[in-house]
């Protein structure tokens, strides 16, 4: 069995059609949801889209053999920086309405992981509210924790500030993950999304680290998506400062944290397993999303990561076994 613990969810056209109401209005028309149907949420996952390469979300997870994949909202549309806070709130609420009829329509299938109406203008233990209701009544596993809910506009408290604790709270008492995973970003010419994604999570895995976060919730559980940014690539600059402050060892302290698979290329996948271990490896694709192209070179999606995991020769069939399907069993309780 292969489960991606990396996935978001394909929602048809009305769900993003009443966003942009929502952003014409800002909220002045009310918040009731768009109507959607179940046969429209079927389409949507066995239709070709141009955006997937013109293949469905149910050819590139079939093809990749996924078995269960872990659907979340996709961060760039979660618009957490604008305003009022109301229509954050609503869409967020409405797309994890959509994320649960999607896991009901194909059972076995999917599992929720949460959008939180993460607005700085919200508490973020307003926030843990969404987080409470998605996993006690929607049955979900997890929950995206955006690093920068002013979306590039501004400085956002770093994830070891006391800011987050609502939130961490919340999240050891109902014992599921968080995935890290930042969203849109608003200075595109100077930063991207996708550049701003690896940073925040580079930003996110400095600031717990260097905290009494992991301390003050020994039991809380973090997955750090597309490989936990540069930290597992650049740790050698963070070594030798823990050997000064004569604390716990760095690489002792990155371990307290797990990491998708989220890389397109071998040599990245391998390199970050061989820093954190096999067990803090938890496979992720993506899919179908950045990745969803075909590479010239090979004739493969980008997005095969199977293939990418499959390929390093020195992994045990135990160890493969535990990327694909043990570790995510095991953090998510699936």
């Amino acid at each position: 069995m292969i489960i991606d613990v990396h996935g978001h969810v394909t929602a048809p056209a009305e769900l993003y059609a009443w966003k942009a109401n929502l952003l014409s209005h800002r909220g002045a028309h009310g918040g009731k949801g768009p109507s959607i149907s179940d046969d429209q949420i079927r389409a949507v996952h066995s239709e070709p889209h141009p955006s997937f390469g013109n293949v469905s979300h149910f050819d590139h997870i079939d093809g990749a053999g996924v078995d269960v994949q872990l659907i979340s909202p996709r961060p760039y549309q979660m618009m957490h920086s604008e305003r009022p806070a109301k229509i954050v709130q609503w869409f967020t609420e409405e797309t994890n309405n959509v994320i649960h009829r999607t896991c009901e329509l194909f059972p076995g299938r999917f599992r929720g992981v949460a959008g939180l109406p993460q607005s700085p203008d919200l508490e973020p233990g307003e926030w843990a509210g969404e987080l409470r209701r998605t996993v006690t009544e929607l049955g979900f596993v997890g929950a995206l924790l955006n690093p920068d809910p002013y979306e590039g506009t501004a400085t956002p408290p770093a994830l070891g500030d006391r800011y987050w604790y609502p939130v961490y709270e919340a999240l050891c008492e109902l014992d599921v993950p968080a995935l890290i995973h930042a969203a849109g970003c608003k200075p595109p010419a100077r930063e991207p999304y996708s550049l701003h994604f690896i940073q925040e999570e580079t930003v996110a895995i400095w600031s717990l680290l260097s905290s009494q976060v992991l301390r003050d919730f020994p039991d809380l559980k973090i997955v750090v998506s597309h490989g936990g940014g540069a930290i597992p690539y650049q740790v050698g600059r963070f070594l030798p400062s823990g050997v000064r402050a004569g604390g716990t060892p760095y690489l002792e302290k990155l371990r307290r944290l797990w990491f998708d698979t989220c890389l397109y290329t071998q040599e990245a996948i391998e390199l970050l397993i061989r820093v954190v271990g096999v067990d803090r490896c938890l496979f992720g694709t993506e899919k179908p999303g950045t990745g969803s192209q075909i590479n010239p070179e090979n004739g493969r999606w980008f997005d095969d990561i199977h293939l990418l995991v499959d390929d390093i020769d020195w992994l045990t069939d135990a160890e493969r076994e535990a990327i694909f399907n043990k570790n995510a069993s095991d953090l998510f309780r699936l």
